[in-house]
């Protein structure tokens, strides 16, 4: 990981941040996503020096949220230099997740948030 992903995980990781699960490297289709709520369906993208090509981002996520997931984009530099607003903003996120359910079975998450 990046120095920007290393101090982002840090706050996500073991359910840190909001009691929520977030996974690092997470493959979903074609794609990795950087991090993954897949309970709250968001994705979380650190965007470095290398990501330049906007069209080939803005494929990926299309795809990523005609599969449900919502995805957010946070430069090097805002996390490096602004870690708690990029945690505000993906608080807020969480905020206004759909909740999820427990599964008709009672046994999990409903598949709609798998």
């Amino acid at each position: 990981m990046s120095e920007p992903e290393t101090r982002l995980w840090l706050a996500l990781r073991g359910r840190r941040f909001h009691g929520v699960k977030f996974s690092r490297q997470v493959a979903i289709g074609p794609y990795i996503a950087d991090f993954c709520a897949r309970s709250q369906r968001l994705i979380i993208e650190v965007d470095g020096d290398t990501h330049v090509d906007q069209a080939r981002d803005g494929r990926r996520t299309s795809w990523l949220e005609a599969q449900g997931y919502s995805v957010m984009r946070f430069t090097n530099a805002d996390v490096m230099t602004n870690v708690d607003g990029v945690l505000h903003c993906i608080g807020a996120a969480l905020a206004a997740a759909p909740h999820p359910t427990l599964s008709p079975q009672g046994r999990g998450l409903s598949d709609d948030f798998l």
